[in-house]
């Protein structure tokens, strides 16, 4: 069985574009939605200051994510100009290609880092049939 990825990504809303930021989450997740079928959960959360946009999805293996970043990358491109990428967590093991375009994906969001943490012991029961 194929281990599940589990992604978060943080990053900083810059000044005066909450409402951009606002919706063009609600513009990715329809995109990711209505073309990823695979993709088992994905959601869009800001803090209660407005400065914080936090990205959490579970892809249920690293081909999920592969095709999540090659069908994206023009949709995330579009970040660009209202944040400036934090951090990248991934938890799993995606394959070094795609530890690789999330690196891009940093760096064309502004920068920020890739961290991914190897899963050492645990349970899923959303993964479950």
């Amino acid at each position: 069985m194929a281990e599940p990825i589990f992604y978060v990504d943080r990053s900083d809303i810059r000044e005066g574009r909450l409402a951009d930021v606002r919706t063009g989450m609600r513009d990715l997740a329809e995109f990711v939605e209505n073309r990823e079928p695979r993709l088992i959960s994905y959601h869009f959360y800001i803090d209660r200051a407005g400065s914080t946009m936090t990205t959490v999805a579970v892809h249920p293996d690293a081909a999920s994510l592969e095709l999540h970043l090659q069908l994206g990358g023009p949709k995330f491109r579009a970040f660009g100009a209202l944040v400036r990428m934090r951090s990248i967590d991934v938890y799993g093991d995606p394959g070094p290609a795609v530890v690789d375009r999330l690196r891009e994906k940093a760096e064309y969001l502004g920068g920020g880092t890739v961290t991914q943490h190897t899963l050492q012991a645990g349970f899923s029961r959303l993964l479950r049939g």
